[in-house]
């Protein structure tokens, strides 16, 4: 009796594994069939969103801060501290937005 409930346990075995599988290639096979008849179908418009807008330009600093500037690099250069060729350079780096 043992040795039949044993063969009986292993063709059930085999048979719940063989309709596991056979059930899992079923399921593929129809999701490839599908896959297959999709592209036939006109697929929806998609809209790409609009690139975002540039960053905005750093804005010149104002012109009281230039001539607060350009008031302490004379200050500077007559003091001593500054060349006449440093406080050029300087001022046009002011004036130029640099």
């Amino acid at each position: 009796m043992p040795g039949l409930i044993r063969g009986v346990a292993r063709t059930a075995a085999i048979a719940g594994t063989a309709t596991a599988v056979s059930n899992r290639v079923s399921r593929r096979q129809a999701g490839r069939w599908a896959a297959q008849e999709a592209p036939q179908e006109a697929p929806a418009p998609t809209y790409a969103a609009p690139p975002p807008p540039p960053p905005a330009a750093a804005a010149a600093p104002p012109m009281d801060d230039k001539l607060a500037q350009l008031a302490q690099l004379g200050t500077l250069r007559d003091s001593g501290v500054l060349t006449d060729a440093e406080f050029e350079v300087q001022k046009a780096r002011i004036l130029g937005g640099y």
